[in-house]
């Protein structure tokens, strides 16, 4: 059930990692989608139907598929990130980091010491991974991925710093909220002019800072652009519109 090589091997190697987005709280949707060719699932929490338990479940479902196991938790609940870890997820995405202290509370959870503060317990995680506790301890730092969400005026004003703090894997933009936070509320528009420039940017200054970017797509031309910026972890496909596209699609072959 392990993936190899892990999903910070990849993204270090500089990789185009394209992952699914699962809302449903199924959990072999999760691992449906790691069999039809994608390489991670990103199990959400924030906006989708996932809690604990789906999420301990879609994990070892996507780990099934021989796809990474990404979860996004809910806003500051940064409890959830350690746990997601000790699950066996390899990467958590945290929305609404808008500050160097959101960033260090998300180090702060992610990572073991002297990094973070991370607590004891992956046991279920190190034995989806195939290794033992000491191996696990030894590796986790560099293996497990933390992914700040970059969706307000004020993260991309505090940018820099953010990208600054230690123990932090790197970015994921979240263009539908950006839009949403730039027009303070007017519209939501994540493939404008506007907020794919300023992604662009953003993707620039994470991989100057040696840092991961990711971001999510709305559309095929948004995810073929990503690539271009620069950006490597690609959110594409939320698996409620595959399933309506698909049914749509097949009932369309009888007209």
């Amino acid at each position: 059930m392990t993936a190899a090589p892990s999903l910070a091997a990849r993204l270090r190697a500089d990789e185009t990692v394209i992952t699914a987005w699962s809302t449903l709280a199924v959990p072999i949707l999760a691992e449906l989608l790691g069999r039809a060719g994608y390489g991670a699932v990103t199990l959400d929490m924030q906006h989708g139907a996932h809690d604990v338990a789906t999420v301990r479940e879609g994990i070892v479902a996507t780990r099934l598929s021989g796809a990474h196991a990404v979860v996004r938790p809910p806003v500051d609940d940064f409890a959830t990130v350690s746990r997601a870890f000790d699950l066996g997820a390899e990467a958590v995405i945290m929305p609404m980091v808008n500050s160097v202290e959101d960033a260090l509370a998300l180090v702060g959870a992610a990572k073991y010491p002297p990094v973070g503060a991370r607590s004891w317990g992956p046991h279920r995680g190190a034995m989806l991974q195939g290794m033992t506790a000491p191996d696990y301890l030894a590796s986790a730092n560099a293996e497990t991925v933390a992914l700040a969400m970059i969706e307000t005026p004020a993260a991309i004003e505090a940018l820099d710093e953010i990208l600054a703090v230690d123990g932090l894997d790197g970015i994921f933009v979240g263009p539908g909220d950006l839009s949403l936070t730039l027009s303070d509320g007017a519209s939501v528009t994540p493939s404008s002019e506007k907020v794919q420039g300023m992604a662009a940017d953003v993707a620039a200054r994470a991989r100057a800072a040696g840092k991961f970017a990711g971001i999510f797509c709305n559309t095929t031309a948004d995810a073929r652009a990503a690539r271009e910026m620069g950006f490597r972890f690609l959110a594409h496909g939320v698996e409620m519109s595959l399933l309506m596209d698909a049914a749509r699609a097949k009932l369309a072959e009888l007209d």
